[in-house]
């Protein structure tokens, strides 16, 4: 599974992709039965986001251990060990008798989620060579996008036919079949840090601290971000955090390579990251509050209008790694991030009524730019580190990928609850909200405007950020590493 196999690269692409289809059919196709899991299972509102959460929760926490046992023990054996427990919890959240085991069977298969994909994007960078690398990347990424579009159209489907239970089920065999390719096509390159031990004190400070977080910003709104919970979670968290870092920098092995942030496109690539997360991420949320809960319209409608923000990405994501490739990534990031921020301004003026140009022509502006922003963006993070270290490197990028999902979806509820009580923007979120007071509709598409608005402002910072990634430092440390090889 390196450049020794020139010929299985594209075979080992296809498999890594297969994954990260299920994986993001799975996180969308959720979000559209939620409504009606709720009501199968007899759930609060509370405990139905929580089904969401904890495969947040899990699947960002484990990222960073995943990413450094894949340096240890092969990303092969990880990356197979982590299908194998998405596919067994798939099955179980299916067969979930309630909600609190649905939510226990979501943790688990979060952990797979993190164990598959913080290896994938390894395998990719040692089956190319540098100069496919981008163009790779792009077409994996376009599996993100497929997903995408998928996912919503697939769930309104299914949980109006054969039940909400089918939204778990539809996704089994193509995780089987992705674990059968892999056991036949994928070749460790062999344990990069074999002889390393295992940072299980990090790994559990890290957890907790980003436990606490998450918990924090879920349960924030319900219990008042001024309350004590709150505060005592954050204050929690804090500690923690600090408490790592100290630990890390002592460690004989650390979980979390604080040495990498001396890499300074690495250090900015992951602001990039996380500020590009934040504001991105808020879209999908605030299109679904403003369109049925607002609009009151139907979870199929809403979701064939998201399709937009997926279908351009099936072509610009493999041109915009191609792109990378030939031009560099920090061009093309600066120029995706400036048409995010474009677009999602231009959402933030969508009015009371229902207007397909003002909804679909922004959509298609972001969608195209993140097919150009996103490959060229992993690109120059991943390429930034030696080959040895891409393990650990690609678990720290997604994690801060993660930590900006989990924040945008906080920050949208926050935006919207600043004029509508907790109980409804949750709702109108979710979808489950019933026809709002006049008053009511016109002070919710106030809110999701401004907050369009307001996350333009972390396209700003993050096009601040990437403009340290023009300072040209030769050839990569990727490159490098396979010159002297």
């Amino acid at each position: 599974m390196d450049l020794e196999h020139p010929s299985q690269k594209w075979w080992i692409l296809s498999v890594v992709t297969l994954v990260a289809f299920i994986t993001n059919v799975d996180g969308t196709i959720v979000v559209v039965g939620l409504p009606r899991i709720m009501q199968g299972l007899h759930i609060t509102i509370t405990t139905g986001l929580w089904t969401l959460t904890s495969y947040i929760l899990t699947s960002t926490v484990l990222l960073l251990p995943a990413g450094r046992w894949s340096d240890i023990s092969g990303a092969k054996r990880i990356f197979m060990w982590g299908l194998a427990i998405f596919t067994g919890a798939t099955i179980l959240c299916g067969l979930a008798p309630s909600g609190s085991a649905l939510i226990l069977f979501r943790l688990i298969q979060g952990s797979g989620a993190a164990l598959a994909l913080a290896t994938a994007t390894p395998i990719i960078v040692r089956a190319f060579p540098p100069q496919q690398l981008g163009q790779a990347l792009g077409i994996n990424s376009t599996a993100w996008v497929i997903g995408s579009i998928v996912g919503p159209v697939a769930g309104g489907a299914l949980v109006s036919t054969l039940g909400w239970r089918w939204i778990f089920f539809v996704t089994v065999p193509f995780a089987l079949t992705g674990i059968i390719a892999a056991w036949f096509i994928l070749v460790d390159a062999g344990k990069s840090q074999a002889n390393a031990r295992i940072d299980w004190m990090g790994a559990a400070s890290f957890a907790t601290a980003l436990t606490a977080i998450l918990v924090a910003l879920s349960e924030g709104a319900a219990w008042g971000w001024k309350s004590l919970p709150t505060l005592a979670f954050l204050g929690c968290a804090l500690g923690l955090l600090v408490g790592f870092v100290w630990w890390e920098r002592r460690v004989a092995h650390p979980l979390f390579d604080l040495t990498l942030f001396r890499h300074p496109h690495y250090r900015s690539g992951l602001g990039v990251t996380m500020s590009y997360s934040i504001g991105y991420f808020a879209s999908t949320f605030l299109l679904t509050i403003y369109l049925q809960g607002a609009l009151h319209e139907t979870p199929l409608l809403a979701g064939l209008l998201l399709i937009p923000l997926s279908a351009p990405q099936l072509f610009m994501g493999p041109l915009g790694g191609t792109l990378a490739d030939r031009m560099g990534p920090a061009r093309l990031v600066l120029v995706g991030v400036a048409l995010l921020g474009t677009g999602a301004y231009f959402l933030g003026g969508l009015g009371s009524h229902l207007s397909l140009a003002r909804v679909v022509f922004p959509l298609l502006l972001m969608s195209a730019a993140n097919g150009l922003a996103w490959p060229a963006l992993t690109k120059a993070v991943m390429s930034s580190l030696p080959r040895a270290q891409t393990g650990v490197g690609s678990g720290m990028f997604y994690t801060f990928r993660n930590v900006g999902m989990a924040l945008s979806l906080t920050l949208a509820l926050v935006v919207s609850e600043a004029s509508l009580p907790a109980k409804v923007a949750s709702q109108a979120f979710l979808g489950t909200a019933g026809i709002l007071a006049p008053k009511l509709e016109g002070v919710l598409v106030h809110s999701t405007d401004a907050g369009f608005h307001f996350f333009v402002v972390f396209y700003g910072l993050a096009l601040v950020l990437a403009l340290s990634l023009l300072r040209s430092r030769g050839l990569s440390r990727l490159e490098l590493d396979v010159k002297r090889a």
